[in-house]
This record gives structure tokens, sequence and C-alpha cells, in this order.
């Protein structure tokens, strides 16, 4: 190791390196279990409805089911904030899969419905771990001037999970039942727990919690990997060095108004797919098509959801993570203001296929890239998921208002809401954000003097 390496900071030799194989194996590992938490989290759709057809479940349980779901991811994305912080990133990440893996499994062979609601809350926890950890430790490896495209890439991998979790819904429940669904989203993140044995723990962490000796041993071999025999780039000298944090800080100056930012953008992402997006067949059912038009139409807008979450990748790094943000969710408003006036159902499908391009360019654009930049790494996982519980607890309160406001003002009254959320979000990032593009995360996210 060269004198020039020896006193640069670990963040500082994470950053300068080209992407190489231990990158991709990382984006790998984390994108396995990030995928079977989207296959599961849209999984409600296919099981519920089999499930209340079979006599195993009544409506009002249904809701019971869906509203634990929420509890528990809300509940997993705070707690995993600080399990994080405290015990690494690595070990969080095996329990979060451990617990929904065995409790997908369980659900399989639940006996009563009141049972499976039970294993839902434990599958919640695991769900809303899932989300704070992985797109934490994609910022933590990669450098800045790619970090934004592969992490909107694990997003796009998450979107995938709901066309996967339809197929899979269309080809094996009628013969099958629902239980099977339960046992390929458990099966497959027990795989993924399997797999992600092989996932080395956050060398930034490490050295934020003093254990520099593992920090060091981590990197050299990272570099190794990445120089391939070649030189590679001088690390920046002045870059600081992580140490611990308090969970205090995050209400202080410069982290309260990051957190703000955190906790209101991740509220109006909830509130437009759980507002909108999951209400797609009720809305065309309203507008008069049957269940089977209705629900091919909202399937055909889900595509949208991969479609957005992949632009919000590239455009992330090439345009910046506020423009990004700003501008969807400008579009958002204009095509939330068309959808209600359109008279044609075909027209009305494909404006809605559109809006859904802009929300999942937000999802990727804020979940996966610009949240997990705005915390320093000692508090990284703890504004994270403050932010991730904040944003689902809109998901838990959003679906009890939209069925009044779609009764009494129909859908003009849905996209209203939506485009006061979109105004909102656009407000607090273009006041409180900051621009995180291309610069090292030490940079970005300073922890409070």
């Amino acid at each position: 190791m060269s004198s020039v390496t020896a006193g640069a900071t670990i963040g500082a030799r994470l950053d300068r390196l080209p992407v190489s194989a231990f990158h991709r194996k990382v984006f790998g590992l984390v994108a396995v279990g990030m995928f079977f938490e989207g296959f599961d989290i849209y999984i409600a759709a296919s099981v519920l409805g089999a499930a209340y057809k079979s006599g195993f479940s009544t409506l009002a349980q249904n809701g019971l089911f869906i509203s634990m779901t929420f509890v528990g991811m809300t509940l997993g994305a705070f707690l995993t904030g600080f399990l994080g912080d405290r015990y690494g990133r690595r070990r969080t990440y095996q329990l979060n899969l451990i617990v929904f893996g065995a409790a997908s499994i369980a659900s399989a062979f639940a006996p009563n419905m009141e049972t499976l609601i039970v294993l839902r809350f434990l599958m919640g926890l695991g769900l809303g771990a899932e989300t704070v950890v992985g797109y934490s430790i994609v910022t933590e490896f990669f450098p800045p001037k790619v970090r934004g495209r592969w992490s909107g890439l694990i997003a796009t991998t998450v979107t995938c999970g709901l066309p996967a979790s339809a197929l899979m819904a269309w080809l094996l429940v009628p013969t099958f039942g629902w239980r099977v669904m339960f046992i390929l989203g458990g099966v497959g993140a027990l795989i993924a727990w399997l797999l992600r044995r092989g996932l080395p723990e956050s060398p930034r962490w490490l050295e934020a919690v003093g254990r520099q000796a593992e920090a060091e041993a981590l990197v050299s071999d990272i570099e190794r990997h990445a120089a391939m025999g070649g030189a590679l780039p001088a690390p920046d000298l002045s870059a600081r060095p992580v140490a611990p944090g308090r969970a205090a800080d995050l209400l202080r100056a410069p982290l309260l108004s990051r957190l703000i930012v955190g906790c209101v953008s991740l509220m109006v992402v909830n509130t437009l797919i759980y507002g909108f997006v999951t209400w797609l067949p009720t809305i065309f059912i309203g507008q008069g098509q049957t269940i089977a038009s209705s629900t091919a139409f909202a399937l055909l807008m889900a595509v949208g959801g991969p479609i957005g979450s992949a632009l919000g990748a590239v455009s992330a790094d090439l345009f910046g993570r506020k423009r990004t943000i700003i501008t969807a969710a400008a579009v958002a408003i204009l095509l939330s203001a068309a959808f209600p006036l359109s008279q044609d159902i075909i027209l009305t499908a494909a404006i809605g296929f559109l809006l859904t391009i802009p929300i999942y360019v937000l999802v990727a654009a804020l979940f996966a890239v610009y949240i997990p930049e705005l915390f320093p790494t000692e508090l990284r996982l703890r504004g994270v998921g403050i932010s991730n519980a904040a944003g689902r607890s809109a998901s838990i309160v959003v679906p009890l208002l939209i069925a009044p406001i779609l009764a009494q003002h129909g859908v003009a009254g849905v996209l209203t809401l939506m485009g006061v959320a979109l105004v909102l979000l656009i407000v607090v990032v273009a006041w409180l954000g900051i621009e995180p593009e291309r610069k090292s995360i030490e940079a970005v996210a300073p922890a409070p003097a």
C-alpha cells in the first residue's frame, strides 16, 4: 500500500475505485433479496382474493391482513435503523431475511386467517428492514459517479416484483391455491439468505465503529479486485473519517432539515402508490369496466413501474437528484390533472400508464438514491429508518382516506390529493433539499459539529 493510500480515509479509497466484479457481486446479492421483497409486497392482491373466494378469510380479515403488513413494515424500518447502525449492515440484513423467509413459509401452512395475519406482521418486519438496509449498502459501496445509477437499478429490481408476482399468481394459484405464493416468496428469501453469507460488511461502518483493521483489510481486498494489476487513481486526502454518532444529532442542524426531507418525501411517494396505483382496478371498475378488463389495464400500467425506476436510476446521475425529483413530480402533476378528464377508456389507460412512470421515477430517485445519501455513515440507517417509518405510516393511513374520497368526489378527488402531495414534495425538496450528485457521501452528509 502506498503512502498516499495509507493517509486516506476508507470512504475516499472506495470512492476513487472503478466498478469491478466485486461491486457487481454486492449489487447482485442485494438485488436478489430486494426482488423478493417487491414480490411479497404485491402478493396480497392474488392471495387475498383466492383466500376470500375459498372461504378462508372475510373481507374484514383481508383488510386487517393488509394493515398488519404495513404496521410490520413501519416498525421494521424504524427498528432496523437503530440495529443496523449499532450491530452492522450485514448482520441486520441477514436477520431480516430469515425473519421474512421463515414467516412466509409458515404462512403457507397457516391453519386459519388469524394465524396468517400474525405471520404477515412478522413478514412485514422483515420487509420494512430490507428496504432500509439494502439501499444503504449500495450507497456505501459504490463510487459517487455511478452511485445513483446502481442504487436506482436496485429499485428497478424491486418494482419487477409486481409483474412477477402477478404472473406467478396467474399461472399457479388456479391450480395449486394461494398458499403456493407464500412458499415461492419464502424459499426465494431463504435462498437469498444463503447467498448473502458472502456479502461483506460495509467498510465505512467498520471505520465508524472503530474496527479500523477490519475495514483496512476489506478495502485492500476490494482495491486488488478493482486494480486488476494496474494503477488506481489517488484518493482524496481531505476526506473526513467517520466516527460514532448519536441519534440526537438527527434533531440538530444540518441533519434535521434532511430528516424532514426524508420523512415528507417518502410519505408523499407512499401516498402516490397506495392512494392511486393500488386503487387502479377499483377506479376502472367505477368507470364501468369489468373485473377482467380493469385488472388487465392495471397490470399494463404496472409495467410503468420498472420503466420509471430505470429512468430514475439513469436520470439521478445524468441530471442530478433534485432536478430529477422535481421534474418527475411536475410531470406527475400534469398527468394527474389529465387523467380524470379523459372520456375514452383507452386514452385513460394510456394516461395512467404514463402517470405510473414519473411516480416510479420518484420511487427510485427517493427510496433508492436520494434519502440514503442525506445522512452520514454513522447515522445513515437511523435517518433512513425513521424516514421509511414515516413513509410507511402514510401507507397505513392513506388507503383509509381514499375510499371516502373516491365515493364523494370520484377520481378527480383522488387525483387532487395526489397533486397536493406532489406540490408539497416539490416545495420541500427545492427548499430544504441538498444536491449530492457525484459527491462523496462523507462530503454530502457531514455529521453535526
